[in-house]
């Protein structure tokens, strides 16, 4: 018979069970319809269990992490191993290559992208989404074309870029050589803060 400990230990891997499933369909771009049809679970067991209303099995869990790519223990959030490196597993969404850069599925989430050039007389996207959240991004290599409402920006290498994702915006590369750059994605609309050194009286600098 298991312990107390055991019980309480269970109890709160599987409650963060909902949130990372939530934040990991987020930082995808999908919606619960797109998952359920992928899964073939239904949208209101889906939704039950990222709001923590459904208890997460494993006939549930499986294709779910089928689904996102990533092991089964990332997943449920299982204790580490002690390891610090990373080792990422690319996937491809939306025809761009993903490399996750974090292990942590329920805060912030750090990728590495890469969006293939435009063909020769390939126009360029304008199609916008809105959803929950906040993101940054530094380019790597390349030109992207980051629609934000109302504005058309071009970000070139070595420049960086933040917004809330509620605000419309879309991504696209700007040219025919491919874009590489790198995302901090927080589901919950958590900021990444930059921490600035330099002389008497740095700080952290928190843009506004």
């Amino acid at each position: 018979m298991k312990s107390m400990t055991d019980d309480d230990e269970l109890a709160t891997v599987l409650s963060g069970v909902g949130g990372r499933l939530r934040a990991l369909r987020l930082a995808h771009g999908g919606t619960l319809a797109q998952l359920s049809e992928t899964t073939g679970i239904s949208v209101s067991t889906l939704s039950r269990l990222e709001s923590g209303q459904r208890k997460p099995t494993l006939e549930l869990l499986l294709p779910l992490a089928r689904a996102y790519r990533v092991p089964l223990d990332e997943l449920v959030g299982a204790p580490e191993t002690g390891d610090p490196r990373i080792r990422p597993r690319p996937f491809t969404r939306h025809g761009q290559i993903f490399v996750p850069l974090t292990r942590n599925l329920g805060g912030l989430q750090a990728y590495k992208q890469i969006m293939p050039g435009r063909k020769e007389g390939e126009e360029c996207g304008t199609e916008q989404r809105t959803h929950e959240g906040y993101e940054w991004f530094y380019v790597l290599s390349g030109r992207l074309r980051l629609l934000l409402g109302e504005h058309e920006l071009i970000i070139a290498a070595g420049e960086a870029a933040e917004f809330d994702t509620r605000i419309p915006h879309g991504f696209y590369n700007a040219g025919e050589q491919p874009v590489e750059f790198l995302s901090i994605f927080g589901p919950q609309g958590e900021r990444m803060h930059v921490r600035a050194r330099g002389g008497r009286g740095a700080a952290d600098s928190r843009p506004d």
